[in-house]
């Protein structure tokens, strides 16, 4: 008899407690829901990968639901339409909330070039085709150094091809069409490759470009290390290494002659053989 007693009481025992848990465990679901909702909040976010420079617009952006206390500062709240027009300053993945900081200002919510040109430097624009673009791996964001082949205007006749600029930020890589460029004078496009340089860089790419022809040279963008070169000229591409020089080793003197026709001056280089000019 006190066996059974004990039993129910046992069982009474339990029941209650599991029905004291079934509550609390309710009483504490019903309290957190109401924090967590608080803790939320909707902001705008990359509706996916999103490069630097890029003009946002609606379908750019996406609204959220993250927790306060792991956003920006600065993040942005609302529809995607507030932030349509305005430029990346730097990329942003999918799924990453906005900031100000991403952002260009918003009188420079025209875009373009300009936003992604750091303070100090330049923009400088140069005509190519395939073979200077490397058949079309030059993209924006590349680095290259720039190889100048230039006709020495103290000696008329020799070239000298050199490195001219090393680990140049590429812009901005396209085309746009030139009247003339084609065939019969018609229009054609041509490759535009926008460099960000100093402008003491940019005078030298400016002048290097009229008077002489450029290549690109891509580089790994981990390497940035420079490395000078002291040019090449016909002879040494030719592997010529008396060029210059007599019998002998001797140095074989030169006449150099200033030939003046009206309003423009040239210089003729005239090289004594044998004792002859």
């Amino acid at each position: 008899m006190r066996s059974a007693r004990w039993m129910i009481q046992l069982g009474v025992a339990c029941t209650l407690a599991l029905l004291a848990g079934v509550v609390a465990f309710h009483l504490s679901r019903s309290a957190q829901v109401p924090a967590r909702a608080a803790a939320e909040t909707k902001v705008l976010a990359a509706a996916r990968d999103l490069p630097r420079g890029h003009t946002l617009g609606p379908k750019d952006l996406a609204v959220l639901s993250l927790r306060a206390e792991g956003l920006p500062a600065t993040y942005f709240t609302g529809n995607a339409s507030s932030l349509a027009g305005r430029v990346l300053l730097t990329p942003v993945a999918a799924r990453e909330p906005l900031s100000e900081g991403r952002l260009a200002p918003q009188e420079a919510a025209t875009g373009g070039v300009s936003t992604l040109v750091a303070p100090g430097r330049r923009a400088i624009a140069v005509k190519g085709n395939k073979v200077l673009g490397l058949s079309g791996f030059i993209r924006p964001g590349n680095r290259v150094d720039v190889v100048a082949t230039i006709e020495d205007e103290r000696l008329p006749g020799k070239v000298m091809t050199r490195t001219v600029l090393e680990n140049v930020l590429v812009l901005a890589a396209g085309e746009e069409t030139e009247t003339g460029a084609g065939e019969d004078g018609k229009p054609a496009s041509v490759d535009v490759y926008t460099l960000e340089l100093t402008p003491a860089e940019g005078e030298k790419l400016a002048l290097a470009a009229t008077k002489g022809t450029l290549n690109f040279a891509l580089r790994n963008p981990a390497d940035t290390v420079a490395a000078p070169t002291p040019g090449v000229g016909v002879a040494g591409v030719l592997g010529v290494a008396g060029a210059g020089r007599g019998p002998g080793g001797r140095k074989v003197p030169e006449v150099r002659v200033e030939v003046i026709r009206g309003a423009e001056t040239t210089v003729q280089r005239f090289v004594r053989r044998g004792g002859q000019s």
